[in-house]
């Protein structure tokens, strides 16, 4: 039997069968399906198989989070269902972000990995050449970096292949397209198309491959129609080659040129206002962008930079987060008195090292919201000392730690590489310490104190009064399937009726979202209780958020620590249904729904029993 055959016949069981199946992709960690009916798949079913993380719905895809092994996977997928690599894609109805989400996708993560390849080579080159093994002037060195360069040089050929497939074009037009847009006598000389001077370079670049395929598959389509079927196997890629080439390389390309120079220009005007600021909010968020699945859209944008010979300083902020997130699973390894929790923190430990974080993030951090804000705040950290020190992505490379040679320049190898190493000592230490000292574990009564009654045990914990106004509903009717199943704790849904979140208990606050959606709250006697406004609202980034309070404060119970616009957020399109969870709820026999229906703020809406 092949090593990933049974969880395969698992993972296709448990998502409605093969019929089920539109498509399916997959990126660094996780299996990106396009289904049919998404109501076919068991959630819990997957979640509780030990091969998998946890499972995901975003950007219009049935995510299931596998981890660095999900290749492997994917092969076998892939031979079980019999998809073939010229099989086209069925498509499923989808909104227009998730439309947007699902392009990036299918046209850049089929070849990320080959990416990051390449771009680990050219940075290892450089630190060969470092440390004397070679000089830049050598052969060998001339040699290497040919191999690691000519990805990035030959981009077009590749995101021309991908775009194609994706938009169910023949894949190799998009890939000759590609190719004719690279071809060296043409780029970077002066060129004159009936009296219009040009000098355009299209190498390494990224959008104008793009739209040019984009204008080529209507031509193909239409002319696979109208052609006879004895000349339309040549007569067709003729026509769309002769007119989409000449139109992208003397029209699209120059303007797509421009407008990518605009978005970078943009980009890197906002990050020069403040980089350590900008280096702050970017880490801080960066799992947050992975929890929804949306980092991929930074990864383009950096990949547009490093095509123009503009090294990125957005994804080098976030190097860092990696090693926030593993020293946040190695305190809770060496505080946690639980077994199984210290046999998941041991793997989850080693591929957060390797900047596979999900692991880390659904099966540790995310159900411990102190922890979880800690690994942020030491994400903040890193992106702090990146922004100050000007850390940029010089090319394309690995994750974790096979993601630092992406920071280091040609020049000043050295220099650039100890503050590396610093700024990666300061980041864990700094977070190991936060996690260590804040890290709290359901505890037993010590030997010198009775033990409670029965009768005392079955009264507390007490109860969570509710902070908004409106109608209650049980926690199952959430539309976010991560708070319905109860794996981020057990609560329930509240749909309000006005835009004001106020305290249930007089406590701290833990966990203050910068994006303002989302408040973490621990009461004196350890109950942790998260309240999260709406489904997918971090997509805001803020807007229409307006906190009153901020994480470490001191709050009483009934204090007003949130407004929000509804209305507005409606407009907006995202659901304003708020849950609220006891985010520890495995440290009590029971957290019940106190009551359904109306409701206001003070009365009692969960009662919690230890």
């Amino acid at each position: 039997m092949k090593k990933y055959e049974e969880l395969v016949k698992f993972i296709i069981k448990n998502i409605g069968g093969k019929n089920n199946i539109l498509n399916v992709t997959h990126c660094v960690t996780r299996l990106r399906f396009q289904l049919k009916d998404e109501s076919k798949a068991n959630d819990e079913a997957l979640k509780n198989n030990s091969g998998i993380i946890t499972v995901m719905h975003s950007a219009g895809q049935y995510q299931v989070v596998i981890g660095n092994h999900v290749a492997d996977v994917y092969s076998e997928l892939v031979n079980e269902i019999g998809l073939k690599e010229s099989q086209e894609p069925s498509q499923k109805k989808m909104k227009i972000k998730e439309k947007a989400l699902d392009l990036i996708s299918g046209i850049f993560m089929p070849s990320l990995s080959l990416l990051c390849a390449c771009g680990m080579i050219k940075g290892l080159n450089i630190i060969f050449s470092f440390v004397g093994l070679y000089t830049q002037e050598s052969d060998l060195y001339l040699l290497i970096n040919a191999i690691g360069d000519c990805f990035f040089y030959f981009f077009p050929i590749v995101i021309g292949y991908n775009t194609a497939k994706k938009i169910n074009m023949n894949p190799y037009t998009g890939m000759i397209i590609g190719a004719a847009l690279c071809y060296p006598t043409i780029n970077g000389v002066d060129l004159n198309f009936f009296g219009l001077n040009l000098n355009a370079t299209y190498t390494s670049t990224v959008l104008p491959v793009i739209i040019t395929c984009f204008l080529a598959a209507p031509i193909e389509k239409f002319l696979n129609k109208v052609l006879p079927s004895v000349i339309r196997s040549f007569m067709t890629p003729t026509i769309v080659l002769l007119v989409s080439v000449t139109v992208g390389f003397i029209l699209i390309g120059p303007i797509v040129n421009a407008a990518s120079q605009g978005i970078s220009d943009a980009l890197l005007a906002v990050y020069a206002l403040s980089p350590v600021l900008a280096g702050i909010l970017f880490a801080t968020l960066w799992q947050v962008f992975v929890i929804f699945g949306v980092h991929i859209t930074f990864i383009v944008l950096c990949m547009m930079n490093l095509s123009m010979g503009i090294p990125d300083p957005l994804l080098g902020s976030q190097v860092f987060v990696a090693f926030a997130t593993s020293a946040v699973v190695l305190a809770i390894f060496i505080r946690t008195k639980n077994k199984e929790l210290r046999s998941a923190c041991i793997p989850a430990f080693i591929s957060s090292i390797f900047g596979i974080t999900e692991p880390a993030l659904y099966g540790i951090t995310i159900t411990r919201p102190v922890m979880f804000a800690v690994s942020c705040i030491g994400s903040g950290i890193s992106g702090a000392i990146s922004g100050f020190l000007g850390f940029r992505y010089y090319q394309m490379a690995g994750i974790g730690l096979l993601e630092i040679p992406a920071l280091l320049p040609t020049t000043n190898t050295g220099t650039v590489l100890l503050q590396v190493v610093i700024c990666m000592i300061i980041t864990f230490v700094i977070t190991f310490v936060l996690a260590f000292v804040l890290y709290k574990e359901n505890t037993q009564p010590s030997p010198s104190q009775p033990s409670p009654s029965i009768e005392e045990t079955s009264k507390s914990y007490g109860e969570i009064s509710s902070p908004i106004k409106g109608e209650v509903k049980p926690l199952s009717a959430a539309k976010d399937d991560a708070f319905a199943t109860g794996a981020l704790g057990k609560g329930c849904v509240i749909m309000p009726e006005e835009g004001k979140v106020y305290s249930p208990f007089d406590g701290t606050v833990l966990v203050m979202f910068p994006t303002g959606h989302a408040i973490g709250l621990v009461d004196d006697k350890g109950c942790e209780v998260l309240i999260h406004v709406g489904i997918n609202t971090v997509q805001l980034g803020g807007k229409h958020f307006f906190p009153k309070v901020k994480i470490g404060e001191k709050v009483k119970k009934g204090q007003f620590l949130l407004e929000f616009d509804l209305e507005a957020i409606k407009e907006e399109g995202y659901d304003t249904d708020t849950i609220v969870v006891v985010s520890n709820s495995k440290d009590y026999s029971e957290v019940s729904l106190s009551k359904e229906g109306e409701i206001v703020p003070q009365d009692c809406l969960l009662t919690v029993k230890g």
